[in-house]
């Protein structure tokens, strides 16, 4: 029953499309879109993926036109127009980063919404982060991403006697690449991406450091964390140097160069694509903590005084429906956010992935992690306190405790200046204090 918010009534009982002609003129947003309500994403920026995001919207939402904007515009749009009284659009999507931050006033409660849309099985971690730290609702998990283990039967033959690949622990994890590599004369088959545009600082900020800690900010500096960066020494030793010039690990994997790796799936999908037969796309390990990794979580939100609150809700219903979500997959390769069936007729490497995703995100014990939360232009800046720690203590053999205390006051004087509160998995506080 609805508690809060928008109503079953409001939201069943619309009758007809009510669509709001606006234009790209009035708003200041670059459109191709079709007029109807203005539906403002961060999402699917590039030109064909829109297009293809536009005909699903248009099979399955009528009457929305599709606006894409860049993240910081983004909020300061929604900002303006909210605080001005003057709302232009109807429908908000974007990334919890990118939502969660206009919680405090500039969105509708959707706690209603979310009762009459009924269990479509999402998970409750991202309930819990659509509540953004209070009891309400903000948005509706749209659709996800995720970081995942990607493995070649040239490397499988190697797994430790008794180990189940898809529910690895981070030792096992180490003794396999260790085992890999003396099965291949000594050279690494573990390949990290750790070049100029890798994502190996999510790893450390989604996957080790939650699987040792139990967090990523607030235990940055802890004794597990020590544990962790010790751990990760040891691993980097069983890598493939030619790692710190990889950033899109489906390359090395594709070129037989690596047969075991860690990655963005988007930055997987082509490796397994000539003999997906050969390859297995796994969840992450788990440490002593849980299952620590790192989802991308979109969602989609209803601004105060937004154009059309009706057909935004059947529009929110509309996509979070399972085929569409499958749809979408299909489309612009983003994954359910709904507990959903993966049908076979998918490419075999989106369904090696999918299944894998949603093997991570269903594990006991898993910890969910997010990127950054509400640092705007300032996220780099402590991406980069992650790769400078690795650095540091990887590559550069530095003291672990003397780098993580340093690096903790970098930090600190980053989230002390924006004043923001912790992002999953820490715990929600004020203001983010590192640990």
């Amino acid at each position: 029953m609805p508690t809060s918010g928008l109503t079953r009534r409001s939201f069943l009982g619309a009758a007809g499309l009510g669509a709001v002609a606006l234009t790209a003129a009035c708003t200041g947003f670059a459109t191709t879109g079709s007029g109807g309500m203005l539906f403002l994403s961060t999402q699917f920026r590039p030109a064909d993926e829109a297009e293809r995001f536009r005909d699903l919207l248009g099979r399955t939402a009528p009457g929305v036109s599709y606006v894409t904007i860049e993240e910081s515009p983004f909020a300061s749009q929604v900002r303006s127009q909210v605080g001005a009284g003057s709302t232009q659009v109807g429908l908000l999507g974007g990334l919890h980063g990118d939502i969660a931050p206009l919680a405090d006033g500039y969105l509708q409660d959707l706690t209603g919404l979310l009762a009459d849309l009924g269990n479509r099985g999402w998970p409750a971690a991202y309930l819990q982060l659509a509540r953004a730290g209070t009891d309400r609702t903000w948005y509706i998990p749209w659709a996800t991403a995720s970081y995942v283990l990607a493995a070649h039967a040239d490397a499988l033959q190697h797994l430790p006697s008794g180990a189940d690949a898809a529910a690895l622990t981070y030792d096992q994890f180490l003794d396999w690449a260790i085992a890999a590599r003396r099965a291949n004369g000594n050279r690494p088959m573990l390949g990290l991406p750790a070049g100029p545009k890798g994502l190996l600082h999510r790893f450390t900020q989604g996957y080790l450091l939650p699987s040792f800690t139990g967090g990523q900010i607030t235990t940055f500096r802890s004794d597990a964390a020590v544990t962790a960066w010790q751990y990760f020494r040891e691993l980097w030793a069983n890598c493939a140097q030619a790692s710190t010039n990889y950033d899109f690990m489906q390359e090395p994997l594709g070129s037989g160069e690596v047969r075991m790796a860690w990655d963005h799936v988007v930055r997987l999908v082509h490796a397994p694509e000539r003999d997906p037969q050969d390859w297995r796309m796994l969840p992450a390990p788990r440490g002593g903590h849980g299952l620590g990794y790192m989802a991308v979580v979109a969602g989609l939100a209803i601004p105060k005084g937004g154009t059309d609150p009706e057909l935004a809700q059947r529009t929110i219903s509309a996509l979070t429906k399972p085929q569409t979500q499958i749809e979408l997959l299909r489309s612009n390769g983003f994954f359910p956010s709904v507990d959903t069936v993966i049908p076979d007729d998918l490419p075999p490497a989106t369904k090696l992935e999918a299944d894998a995703v949603h093997r991570q995100q269903q594990a006991p014990g898993a910890i969910l992690s997010l990127p950054p939360v509400g640092l705007g232009q300032r996220e780099g800046e402590v991406s980069k306190v992650f790769k400078d720690s690795f650095r540091s203590i990887v590559l550069d053999g530095a003291d672990i405790r003397a780098t993580l205390d340093q690096q903790a006051r970098v930090l600190q004087g980053i989230l002390d200046e924006l004043k923001v509160p912790c992002w999953a998995p820490d715990p929600v506080a004020d203001f983010c204090r590192v640990g």
